[in-house]
């Protein structure tokens, strides 16, 4: 039977199409991060997906805590960007290719949609920098629609074991001037620190909104603690702050 790659659709775009330039500028944004400690073991991140240049530091904060790791299922969870989705949807293929390679996905019993995966790139953004950092992995590449946060945490639940990570892919507040951005995103990473799922749904303001609903859903039910790890916006790497995006990395654990 043969098998199926997705390629790789934003390399060139959000990060470099070259192997080499890829390697140095993650192994750069790596160094950067400080020693971070966490309390207990790691289940889970919120990483950002822009352009590597504008939030790339940020989410090398939270894959930081991946060095060493045994984690060999990693399941990715982001918004829908391209496709009206009333669901969750995996990808139909078997493999994903970026610059550093193929990654092979686990099998599932989630509704399959090639459409839903073949211009999104909130989860490919993640694939080069799990590449870097981790030896031997699967990934299980899930976008969401307006879908209802909670049932989908049952789904994802059944899924964790000692050696899964859940990895939600979202950015926060879009094109508010800086300071009015700052004052937003502040109060979404709140709702995201005090798990607050019901303040997240009316107030938070973030792409991912769903998915991180779903994330905090099983933080609350598996005793899962929130660390912020870092927070930027597009303000503070290009100056330009007249409408800028926010970036936020957390760990769970």
């Amino acid at each position: 039977m043969e098998m199926k790659t997705r390629h790789a659709v934003v390399a060139g775009a959000f990060y470099s199409a070259s192997k080499e330039e890829i390697e140095s500028m993650l192994d750069k944004f790596l160094k950067n991060v400080p020693n971070i400690r966490l309390e207990k073991e790691l289940k889970a991140l919120i990483v950002p997906h822009a352009g590597y240049i504008y939030s790339g530091q940020v989410a090398a904060y939270a894959y930081s805590l991946l060095k060493n790791s045994k984690k060999q299922k990693i399941i990715l969870l982001g918004p829908s960007h391209s496709v009206y989705l009333n669901d969750i949807a995996a990808d139909a293929n078997d493999y994903w290719e970026t610059p550093l390679g193929k990654v092979k996905l686990i099998q599932n019993n989630f509704l399959k949609s090639k459409e839903a995966h073949i211009n999104e790139h909130c989860l490919e953004v993640q694939v080069p920098f799990l590449q870097t950092i981790l030896k031997d992995f699967e990934i299980l590449p899930l976008v969401v629609g307006d879908a209802a946060p909670k049932e989908i945490s049952e789904k994802i639940i059944n899924l964790l074991g000692n050696n899964t990570i859940l990895i939600i892919s979202s950015d926060l507040s879009h094109y508010q001037p800086y300071d009015m951005a700052v004052e937003t995103d502040k109060n979404t990473i709140k709702a995201i620190q005090d798990l607050d799922y019901d303040k997240m749904e009316k107030k938070g303001d973030a792409c991912g909104k769903i998915p991180i609903m779903v994330l905090i859903d099983i933080a609350n039910k598996l005793n899962w603690k929130p660390k912020l790890l870092n927070y930027k916006n597009s303000g503070d790497v290009t100056g330009d702050k007249s409408g800028v995006v926010g970036y936020a990395s957390f760990a769970f654990y």
